[in-house]
């Protein structure tokens, strides 16, 4: 990385929103759309909507095309994103969430009307949540129910096991872990990875609306010669904080009082608005000084950042650090390993098989008495040494995360694996 003071420019600059900086083509996916596709389905897909800047709404907005330009009609039940009436993205009709927290009430409901639709082709539930939210007794009479079950706790809680063992039900893992959890307890399903698109690649820049190239640093505010520690991670909920911010700051202060340079950038809400942690007083508590960390914009934040601004800031980082106690995924250790830079992760869940090139580090077993199953809290020495790690290794892109990076490439994924399980699902739905 080269020296020099840059100009500070925040993530809420009206140059990123006068205009479109990262057009994504994801509309050009439902050009050829492959009409005599025998295994052809109608699918309700439940989730996040596809444009929620959420992990969930990012594999939505992917999977969706790709299903439909293979001739699979999709209507998506929003159940978070959309309130109020029906609506269309890109050529999809897009069902409203319910007043139930979940949106269960009106799940099947929806799927019934959708299917009603063209009652000749066989129709399909997807989800892509959590499953154990899912508790209402109408879905026990719809026929065919695929589930996209994130599992980051271990063993598999038993709500979530008794889900997939339903003969309604077809679960998809969405991680090696997950596969081999719902392997142990004897359950048969599938396996399809969360995947990142093509965007996220080595970007030292981007050009902003008005013609102006912005990096990493500049987006980010911080110099060239900083050593900058990076966590990308939604703050929800507190008992117990998943993301473990607590652990993660104290080891990141510990850590930056003998190496001056190294500075913390989140990417996330810092409030607990989402019934998350106040990280303002956590930061506080850790001694982490106000010069040494910066925090998103968060009128940018709750905007939803273009990907390719993001991966100019995971370029433009030296480590992206994301301990948790538990991840069905993890999708920002993909992002951020595809864009050049190490990473720092548990040693649990699915958190070790993102890793191309970074540190795992161990911790102790935490029982989580809503899930009856066991989370992770990660060691704070065990982080410290792992920064520690990091600062020492070159300053340089990482090959290594680049090239693991790739095989979760989004194209890639739908080929490899979404092809086949769709197949599969098929020939259970018309059985």
């Amino acid at each position: 990385m080269g020296k020099g003071n840059r100009k500070r420019a925040t993530s809420g600059d009206a140059r990123i929103f006068s205009g479109e900086i990262n057009p994504s083509g994801r509309s050009a996916l439902l050009g050829n759309i492959r009409t005599t596709n025998p295994d052809r389905l109608r699918i309700l897909w439940y989730s996040n909507a596809p444009w929620a800047a959420t992990g969930y709404g990012q594999q939505t907005a992917q999977a969706i095309q790709r299903l439909a330009k293979e001739g699979h009609q999709i209507a998506v039940h929003a159940m978070y994103g959309l309130a109020g009436s029906a609506s269309t993205w890109n050529g999809f009709k897009m069902y409203p969430q319910g007043l139930s927290a979940y949106s269960d009430d009106v799940l099947v409901a929806h799927t019934m009307e959708w299917a009603n639709q063209d009652l000749s082709t066989p129709t399909l539930m997807m989800t892509l949540f959590d499953v154990w939210v899912l508790k209402s007794d109408s879905l026990k009479d719809w026929k065919n129910i695929a589930s996209w079950v994130p599992i980051d706790h271990q063993p598999t809680p038993p709500e979530v096991l008794r889900w997939c063992e339903r003969d309604n039900v077809k679960p998809i893992a969405m991680s090696k872990f997950g596969s081999r959890m719902l392997g142990v307890a004897g359950v048969e399903h599938l396996y399809v990875p969360h995947a990142i698109e093509s965007v996220f690649k080595p970007t030292e820049s981007v050009t902003l609306a008005n013609g102006t190239k912005m990096t990493g640093r500049e987006f980010m505010g911080w110099e060239e010669d900083r050593f900058v520690v990076s966590m990308v991670a939604t703050n929800k909920g507190a008992h117990p904080a998943r993301k473990s911010w607590a652990e993660n700051i104290l080891a990141f202060s510990i850590f930056a009082q003998d190496h001056p340079d190294a500075v913390l950038y989140l990417y996330t809400e810092p409030m607990g608005a989402m019934a998350g942690i106040n990280l303002i007083a956590l930061l506080d508590a850790c001694g982490v000084p106000q010069d040494k960390y910066k925090i998103v914009d968060q009128y940018a934040y709750r905007h939803g950042m273009p990907q390719n601004l993001m991966a100019a800031m995971y370029t433009a980082t030296d480590v992206l650090l994301a301990c948790s106690m538990g991840e069905g995924f993890g999708i920002p250790v993909i992002e951020a390993q595809a864009c050049g830079c190490r990473v720092i992760v548990s040693n649990f869940t699915a958190q070790p098989e993102l890793v191309g090139d970074g540190w795992t580090v161990e911790g102790q077993p935490w029982w989580d008495a809503a899930q009856n199953s066991w989370f992770f809290t990660p060691s704070v020495p065990e982080i410290v040494n792992a920064l520690r790690l990091a600062y020492d290794a070159p300053r340089s892109r990482s090959e290594a995360g680049i090239t693991h990076a790739k095989g979760y490439e989004a194209d890639t994924v739908f080929e490899q694996y979404w092809k086949p399980v769709m197949k599969e699902l098929s020939a259970w739905c018309r059985s």
